[in-house]
């Protein structure tokens, strides 16, 4: 089984950048497709982004996948890591952002998601 761990949130303010990281451990990682979430208080979880396996796939959450425009998923698989680049943040990303592991490569179903990791807080605010 993976365990997830993400680090990289803070307090920051409108127009900032910030690369959150999740870091996995227990040797399965490179079977793993990994998506970010994020869930803002009184708000559904949304989708952020997701990425394959292999790193040759990305696909990203928003109304037509909108979020590519300020959001980067990456993977390194030799340091069992993700990560999500953000620019230009807006108040309206202010949420917990968790990461996620599992064996498809897909991010509307959850059911067979493997691993949570406990998510960390992004705050955007002037």
């Amino acid at each position: 089984q993976v365990q997830l761990v993400e680090s990289g949130g803070g307090l920051v303010q409108p127009g900032d950048s910030l690369r959150l990281s999740c870091a996995a451990s227990g040797g399965t990682f490179s079977s793993y497709s990994m998506g970010w979430f994020r869930q803002a208080p009184g708000k559904k979880r949304e989708f952020v982004a997701g990425i394959s396996d292999s790193g040759h796939s990305t696909i990203y959450g928003g109304a037509g996948g909108t979020m590519y425009d300020r959001f980067t998923i990456s993977r390194d698989n030799r340091k069992n890591r993700i990560y999500l680049q953000m620019n230009v943040l807006k108040p309206e990303d202010t949420a917990v952002y968790s990461c996620a592991a599992t064996p498809y490569y897909n991010f509307d179903d959850l059911t067979h998601v493997v691993s949570w990791g406990q998510g960390t807080q992004v705050t955007v605010s002037s």
